[in-house]
């Protein structure tokens, strides 16, 4: 036995051939790829057109960072920061206090009915039902609009006809509107997205319905639902036509939600059209910028944290 044991060849594992088979395939020379390119010219044109539109993307998002860091970060200094607004020191704070409020109700209104939406379309309707095609093609419509058509409307109904006035809730209810398409889109595709297999095992256990989308479904679709919600903050915090309609210019932290506020958008719109405060519209587009960033890190960390349980 000892004999036969030292003279038997080693086994490796069928992980470790896949992947070196699979290393093998995918591992091509300069020399071979160019005899393809020779073989087929197209895919060769079409190759370096895929490389030349990412490099160019990436050239292009990399310069307006730079160029807003550049002539930003110089003009930040603590007078921006102060907890008043004056025409001398033209604090953001109330601004980023009140982007704040506004991204985190905006998503706490649009965010439970875009989801649940999704969640009918999707698990509960029938395949080819007539009212599916009419919700979807009514989301993609609104999703379309721009965002002055939106402006006006939340003027004319949410402050005139609601006798909200300029008010942050109104401002809320009208971004409320505009990025509900968005998140419904955008969970649809994450729940479409889950393997029927999840569903009929858990359906084969016995487990119902809503217990298999809460479960199972729902878990396995968050990291998808939060790429939306991102995007949803990126609009709440980007936009300004509909806000100034609806939520108004004052430069102020809201003492309540009808109190009227702008936005850090808002904020460096203003700046910028009186063009007495240029130095600080580029400051304020660096810390809408942070505020960006440090949203969408917090999604991604909780997506993480999610996806690990």
């Amino acid at each position: 036995m000892e004999l036969l044991r030292k003279n038997s060849p080693p086994v490796s594992s069928s992980g470790e051939a896949g992947r070196a088979s699979a290393g093998m395939i995918n591992k091509k020379t300069l020399r071979d790829r160019l005899r393809e390119y020779k073989r087929s010219p197209l895919s060769a044109l079409l190759h370096l057109l895929v490389i030349l539109a990412a490099a160019v993307t990436a050239a292009a998002l990399l310069f307006i960072i730079v160029y807003i860091l550049v002539n930003g970060i110089p003009n930040l200094k603590p007078s921006l920061f102060s907890l008043t607004y004056t025409s001398e020191n033209v604090s953001m704070l109330p601004s980023i206090v009140n982007t704040l409020i506004m991204a985190v109700l905006s998503l706490l209104i649009a965010g439970p009915l875009g989801i649940f939406a999704a969640i009918y379309l999707v698990e509960y309707a029938g395949r080819g039902n007539k009212l599916v095609s009419v919700i979807r093609m009514t989301a993609e419509t609104l999703s379309g609009i721009p965002s002055i058509v939106y402006g006006i409307f939340g003027m004319i109904f949410f402050v005139t006809a609601m006798h909200l006035g300029y008010s942050i809730l109104a401002g809320a209810l009208t971004m409320s509107i505009m990025i509900l398409p968005l998140i419904m889109r955008t969970t649809e595709e994450a729940l479409q997205s889950v393997p029927d297999a999840y569903r009929e095992g858990s359906f084969g256990l016995g487990a119902g319905r809503l217990r298999t989308v809460f479960r199972i479904v729902l878990p396995s679709a968050v990291p998808g639902i939060l790429a939306g919600v991102i995007l949803a903050v990126g609009r709440v915090i980007g936009e300004t036509a509909a806000l100034i309609f609806t939520a108004g210019t004052v430069a102020e932290i809201p003492d309540n939600l009808l109190s009227s506020g702008r936005t850090l958008a808002v904020h460096m719109y203003q700046l910028s059209r009186e063009a007495l405060h240029t130095g600080e519209a580029y400051a304020t587009a660096v810390v809408t910028l942070l505020v960006v960033l440090a949203l969408n890190t917090l999604s991604a960390l909780i997506a993480r944290k999610i996806t690990r349980r």
